[in-house]
Parts: C-alpha cells; sequence; structure tokens
C-alpha cells in the first residue's frame, strides 16, 4: 500500500481487529488514525496499537487516503453527511463495513467518491473473517488493491461483480457464524443431557468443532468426502445423521440462508 494513510472513522471491534491485523503484517502504526466519540475507547486503541487518534472525525478525513467507516448502520447518514465537503474535495477511498447500507446510500450522503462495500463477518475479530468486497465502478485497481490488502488483515477476501451478491455473501459468511455457534450450543445441550458436567460438555464440543474446520481447511477433499470417511455403515456416526436427514436438516438450511438473503435484501433497499 506504500506510504498511503489510513483513517478509521470508528474505533470499535471490528476497526480495532482491523488495525490490529494491519500492524502485525507490517504496516506502521504512524500510518493509522483512529475518531470515536469515546475518549476511553480511544486511549485504550492508543495504548494497545500507537496508532494516532481523535475525537474528531473531520481531522482524521483531513489526513488521509484511504477512510474506512466504521460506525454502526443507524448513525452511519449522519457521520457521512458531516464529510461530505471534506470527502469530495479530497476523494480518499471510502471503505464501507456497515452491513446494509449500499453505494446508493453512501454517495447520497457523502458525493461523489470511490467507495468500497465489505461484508466482513465477526471472526475477524480473531483474524479468521471471510469478508466480500464490491467495488464500485470509478474505483481504480490500485485501490482496489488497497481495499483488499485491508480486509485481508482480517481474514481471507472475496471479490464480487455486482453488488447484490453481498446479500448472499451476509446470508452464508455474514450470519454463518451464528448458525455454527447454534450447532454448538445444540451439542453441549446434547451432551449434558447424556450426563456430561457443563465444563466437559462445552470443551469436547468446542475442540470437535476447532478439529472438524481444521480437518476441512487443510484437507484436499470436500466436507462430503471427510464426512463419508467418519460415517462407517450401521455405525454412531450414521445413526446420527439418519436423524438429521429424516428431519430434513439439509432443506432447513437452504430456507435459513434464503430468509437471512431476503432479510439483508430488504435492510439495504
Amino acid at each position: 500500500m506504500a506510504q498511503q494513510l489510513i483513517g478509521f472513522i470508528g474505533a470499535g471491534n471490528m476497526a480495532n481487529s482491523l488495525a490490529g491485523g494491519m500492524i502485525a503484517k507490517g504496516i506502521r502504526p504512524a500510518r493509522i488514525w483512529m475518531s470515536d466519540p469515546s475518549q476511553d475507547r480511544l486511549d485504550e486503541v492508543a495504548q494497545l496499537h500507537r496508532v494516532h487518534v481523535s475525537r474528531d472525525n473531520l481531522d482524521v478525513a483531513r489526513r488521509v487516503d484511504v477512510l474506512v467507516l466504521a460506525v454502526k448502520p443507524q448513525v452511519m447518514g449522519d457521520a457521512c453527511a458531516a464529510l461530505r465537503e471534506i470527502i469530495e474535495e479530497r476523494q480518499p477511498l471510502i471503505i464501507s463495513i456497515a452491513a446494509g447500507v449500499t453505494v446508493d446510500n453512501l454517495r447520497n450522503w457523502l458525493g461523489e467518491a470511490p467507495i468500497v462495500r465489505c461484508m466482513p463477518n465477526t471472526p475477524s475479530l480473531v483474524q479468521a473473517g471471510a469478508t466480500g468486497l464490491y467495488a464500485a465502478p470509478d474505483v481504480s485497481a490500485e485501490q482496489k488493491e488497497m481495499a483488499g490488502q485491508i480486509l485481508s488483515a482480517v481474514g481471507l477476501t472475496f471479490w464480487f461483480e455486482t453488488e447484490g451478491e453481498l446479500d448472499a455473501v451476509t446470508a452464508v459468511s455474514g450470519s454463518g457464524p451464528a448458525y455454527f455457534f447454534l450447532l454448538m450450543e445444540a451439542l453441549i445441550d446434547a451432551a449434558r443431557a447424556q450426563g456430561l458436567s457443563a465444563t466437559t460438555a462445552r470443551q469436547l464440543v468446542l475442540q470437535t468443532a476447532w478439529g472438524a474446520s481444521q480437518l476441512a481447511i487443510t484437507s484436499e477433499d470436500g466436507p462430503d468426502v471427510l464426512r463419508q470417511r467418519v460415517t462407517s455403515p450401521g455405525g454412531t456416526t450414521a445413526a446420527a445423521l439418519q436423524v438429521f436427514e429424516e428431519a430434513g436438516l439439509r432443506e432447513q438450511v437452504q430456507a435459513a440462508v434464503a430468509a437471512a438473503r431476503e432479510r439483508s435484501e430488504q435492510l439495504s433497499g
């Protein structure tokens, strides 16, 4: 990213994770600016990452080449409107990580500017995220590369040709961690119902989830093959999977993801 300065409007968990990830990948803290209305949060960020901090959004926007909008969607309009004049004058690359806030929304508030919209997920907080990105047509190849480098600091990145595809990303990877957490909850409850202690049940389930994920990530075979390998005919795993299949688990997952996408489209509209 050459020596571009990177600013964050909002110093919450996701911004904090992005800053930490970039620094871990070799970007000097002196190139990062963060603003937030909470002085306590800024003091915490400054101590943790040694980045520049300010309570003035305009102060940050005047200094940087890339501006990451990391505020809640419900306050994004007000935050952007206050930045409009300086954005139109300086034309920094705008990166939005707010769910449901479209490029058109941002242009209505900010005026004309190069915009990349991103859909990260919560595992980004531990540098294990999956982020979908969409660049408006006026974003240059160099700017796309900068956006990709920033978001790749917290995990894998995937570029999409149309903004509407981010609704599918939201339904799969944005909401996806909650699907796995729900399965973990259910397995922990099932383990306790079989007589295991709460502590043992939790540790067994979380380690099994982590191990299965690592095996799937590192294996050349897909999850379908890995599932077949652990499922002996007539065995315990086969008995359990038969219950899932008879309950229509696959169809329920399809319906759940479709519902999440529909809601994402409604929020974006």
